[in-house]
């Protein structure tokens, strides 16, 4: 592997062997450092939104699940 930064980007470089699912799960989350870096919220805000989330998921997919 080799890192390089110029003064715009940063290339990496990887060999073809790889897994493209271990490379896409590390894009993802790169992906999501990028996105949120400007983010400034708690925690506790952060598990209300995830809590909300997922009561609202369960009541619509109760039914399905549970027989």
């Amino acid at each position: 592997m080799l890192v390089e930064r110029t003064s715009k980007e940063v290339i990496i470089r990887l060999p073809a062997s790889v897994d493209t699912e271990d490379l896409q799960d590390f894009l993802n989350y790169a992906r999501y450092k990028e996105l949120t870096a400007d983010f400034k919220t708690d925690q506790a805000e952060v598990d209300k939104l995830a809590n909300n989330i997922n009561a609202k998921w369960w009541a619509k997919n109760r039914s399905k699940l549970i027989k």
